[in-house]
């Protein structure tokens, strides 16, 4: 696993997402502490990114009930006494 800077991630930006297209994970540091990671996306997020988003729009199509998860959570406190 490759470190860089985040000056230096800025500066080269293109040249580390070449990288990461190659398949390398990257861990960006401020001041000598890790702040992020770069990582490549693979099949299985992409996966998933997909069908959260086919969910999305699925729920997008269902009627409004009026009911809360506030609601749901007291129905549910209620149950437990």
């Amino acid at each position: 696993m490759k470190t860089i800077q985040a000056t230096d991630l800025k500066a080269n930006l293109s040249a580390v997402l070449g990288d990461v297209e190659r398949g390398e994970t990257i861990d960006i540091t401020r001041h000598g502490k890790a702040v992020a990671r770069l990582v490549p996306l693979n099949d299985e997020y992409a996966d998933r990114r997909r069908a959260i988003e086919a969910l999305r729009e699925w729920r997008k199509t269902l009627p409004r009930t009026g009911i809360t998860v506030e609601d749901i959570l007291s129905a549910r406190d209620e149950g437990r006494k």
